[in-house]
């Protein structure tokens, strides 16, 4: 009977691992820089974070993992003092009649988080109260086995489209980009790049930008209908957003016991 249920969890993972690999054919944008606009309600998890620290504010992605929990990077909630964050929107900002503005509770960086390195660079924010949820409004599932190298996830974000260009995006975008192994991630970023670390570039110069920290990256089944949170975006390349660099993210994977210990003591 053990050995009937290994087979059958083995079975199960093999064939999410090659639904992911396949990838969803419903992505097929060119970047976050210059990239696709994402549909209302496409991402119905996504959220945009306005933080403010004793000295400094800036914006940062993230996604909505329950009612009242947002999965982030955790250089986005280290040294925050309060976060704002607006749920059920691609946009910015104006009117939406589906729009909702939160503020936060508390905010959790992972407790090894390194600021210097980015080692473990994964957070999570409480909101004040459970929000109720829509079809503009939805958490996103965690994943459930670690993100193979033949993946073909997604990257989402309001980031800046253009090197020379300062301004947020004001309306999501999205971009499909292709796993690359971490010995060749090394290749540009060097002995910094973790098992926890993962890398994901373009065809070109697709990836994420300024202010898409802590935004997922997914990827979504057969069929665009279930899709898992793979990654948070964590670093991009110092020759910019639109070199072919690769894009830099942490793994969920690993950090799944630590979020639903987090998330579950309230």
């Amino acid at each position: 009977m053990q050995f009937l249920l290994d087979l059958i969890i083995c079975v199960s993972v093999l064939t999410w691992l090659a639904e992911i690999t396949s990838a969803s054919n419903e992505y097929t944008g060119q970047r976050i820089i210059g990239g696709d606009v994402a549909r209302s309600g496409q991402f119905p998890f996504m959220a945009a974070l306005t933080v403010e620290t004793e000295d400094s504010t800036y914006f940062c992605g993230g996604a909505l993992i329950t009612n009242q929990w947002i999965l982030t990077s955790g250089h986005c909630v280290y040294k925050a003092v309060t976060i704002t964050v607006r749920l059920g929107s691609i946009k910015l900002e104006g009117s939406d009649t589906s729009v909702i503005t939160v503020a936060s509770s508390h905010a959790v960086p992972h407790p090894e988080f390194n600021p210097d390195t980015i080692e473990n660079d994964i957070g999570l924010l409480k909101l004040r109260l459970p929000v109720q949820l829509t079809t503009y409004i939805q958490p996103v599932n965690l994943a459930t086995v670690n993100l193979p190298a033949s993946a073909a996830p997604v990257a989402i974000g309001w980031g800046q489209t253009k090197d020379d260009d300062p301004e947020l995006a004001p309306e999501l975008n999205f971009v499909k980009l292709v796993v690359i192994s971490n010995d060749e991630c090394r290749l540009t970023y060097g002995n910094q790049i973790t098992d926890t670390m993962v890398c994901a570039a373009g065809n070109y110069n697709e990836g994420s930008c300024i202010g898409d920290g802590g935004g997922p990256l997914i990827v979504t089944m057969i069929g665009g209908q279930f899709i898992q949170h793979v990654g948070v975006s964590s670093f991009y390349s110092g020759n910019g957003c639109e070199s072919t660099d690769p894009s830099g993210y942490t793994r969920t994977y690993p950090y799944v016991d630590w979020i639903k210990n987090v998330t579950s003591g309230g």
